[in-house]
């Protein structure tokens, strides 16, 4: 069986960041992989108590490490490579109330993670929405203000800034039925799904223009890649859609009331923002140490350097999500030869600086949720057979100004694939009408919870403006393996 290779992320994670150092590091780990003399985790646990105290390794004969302990002690004794600072950090004793949304419906781990978080020392006020189900470290749709200097990159989740798009044409919704088949073509030919997918053809590649692209070596070991992926879709739940939306009177400002064709999408920041998220919750769960049940909920001091550079890429990320979902947009509006009304969006794995109602200063950490301020606007997904919502939002302060980023997971994948019927699964998508390319069992609608629990459970965040019944579907084939 073929050794994982030990990666400069995994040996960075660890505190060493000098290009020569990392090199070495890189060469005797590997270099022990590769003959068998040690797993993967015992050399990185040796690499970790070397850069900790380097001298018994320096001390033992024919060490394996001899030459690496050797090396660190003659930096240190000219400043240079210090020791990384490793806090230890208890969790509170007592576990913080936190209003939950949808009781009824949340499985216990999803609960059982949300009262770990509010267990952090770090945390001041935790919500959880009614589409909440158990993630890593912070659950989908676990909503966590911690202190205004800290930031909790698995918090944020893995694909930062994912995202909703929703553009309003001024077209009859029925343009869905008697022109199925030119939408399906513009889809297929304006979208990209899958891991690693790339385009060669940019609608508007300006982003790329800014400084921050060359702020930390990071972001500049990633920018060809975020350059390459830029208007692309990732796996799993990500998708592109055409559907019909239903305004009421007065509900969206500029827009009168009328069923109309729109465009729907849902991705994040691709390779970009999961490159950026592995490294820097390595970093944040090597230098904050916290008890195992807690262990991905480690955080970065944003008055550290790591710090700094996750929040200016984690920001990054977002502005570069946007840009993925405008470059689809436009490129199938131009395709269309028409302008949208009008665009909304909104992002759901993301951490804002925020004031609580009292004014306390906090970091507001929202994976799978919705920003839901007061006035705000935010676009809540079912499935791919049942509806969603353009929202309002109220300004709950108890939600910490949040409410669900969709109907969230009934089933997990693997229980999916055992126990839906694919019969039962074509048979509902042929009632409601659906097109569909791509996708597979796990994303079926009988995969999610009941949309309309889910919104009914939310009436006092949010007000729902719109109904968009999604009718022609793209998502990533069925052999990509889902990245959310």
């Amino acid at each position: 069986m073929e050794k994982i290779k030990i990666s400069n992320n995994d040996i960075t994670s660890l505190g060493v960041n000098d290009v020569k150092i990392l090199e070495s590091f890189s060469r005797v780990a590997n270099g022990l992989l590769k003959h068998g003399v040690m797993d993967r985790a015992e050399i990185l646990a040796n690499l970790e108590a070397l850069i900790d105290d380097p001298m018994p390794y320096a001390m033992k004969k024919g060490g394996k490490f001899k030459n690496l302990a050797e090396t660190v002690i003659n930096l240190r004794k000219d400043g240079h490579f210090l020791k990384q600072p490793r806090n230890n950090f208890a969790l509170k004793t007592e576990i913080a109330d936190f209003p939950v949304w949808g009781l009824e419906n949340i499985e216990v781990g999803a609960l059982a993670q949300m009262k770990t978080a509010v267990k952090l020392p770090i945390a001041v006020a935790g919500a959880l929405m009614p589409d909440a189900h158990q993630g890593y470290g912070l659950p989908i749709g676990g909503v966590l203000a911690t202190t205004a200097n800290t930031i909790i990159p698995f918090a944020v989740g893995v694909d930062i800034a994912c995202r909703m798009c929703l553009s309003i044409f001024d077209l009859p919704a029925t343009t869905v039925d008697t022109e199925t088949d030119k939408l399906k073509t513009v889809l297929g030919e304006h979208t990209h799904f899958g891991i690693g997918k790339t385009s060669k053809v940019h609608f508007d590649s300006s982003l790329f223009d800014s400084r921050t692209w060359g702020e930390t070596r990071m972001i500049r070991s990633l920018k060809d890649k975020a350059y390459a992926q830029l208007g692309t879709s990732g796996t799993g739940n990500h998708f592109v859609e055409w559907g019909e939306l239903s305004i009421a009177d007065g509900a969206l400002e500029g827009i009168p009331a009328g069923n109309y064709l729109a465009l729907l999408s849902h991705s994040g920041s691709r390779g970009f923002g999961g490159s950026i998220a592995d490294h820097y919750s390595k970093i944040a769960m090597s230098k904050t140490k916290l008890p195992a049940e807690a262990k991905h909920l480690a955080w970065l001091d944003l008055n550290m350097e790591e710090g700094q550079e996750y929040w200016i890429a984690m920001n990054l990320a977002g502005e570069y999500a946007s840009a993925n979902h405008h470059e689809i947009h436009n490129k199938i509006a131009r395709a269309l030869n028409i302008k949208p009304l009008t665009m909304i969006e909104n992002h759901h794995n993301f951490a804002w600086q925020e004031q609580l109602a009292d004014g306390t200063p906090v970091m507001v950490h929202r994976k799978g949720a919705t920003p839901a301020g007061e006035g705000v606007l935010g676009i809540i997904p079912g499935s791919m057979s049942t509806p969603g919502f353009v929202v309002r939002g109220k300004g709950d302060a108890a939600s910490i100004n949040s409410a669900s980023h969709g109907a969230g997971r009934a089933m997990s994948r693997s229980a999916a694939f055992k126990v839906l019927d694919r019969a039962k699964v074509a048979a509902n998508l042929i009632e409601k009408r659906i097109t569909l390319t791509g996708s597979d069992i796990d994303e079926a609608p009988m995969a999610y919870k009941d949309i309309h629990t889910v919104m009914a459970a939310q009436t006092g965040l949010v007000d729902v403006l719109a109904r968009f019944e999604p009718r022609i579907v793209r998502m990533a084939d069925a052999r990509e393996k889902p990245e959310d």
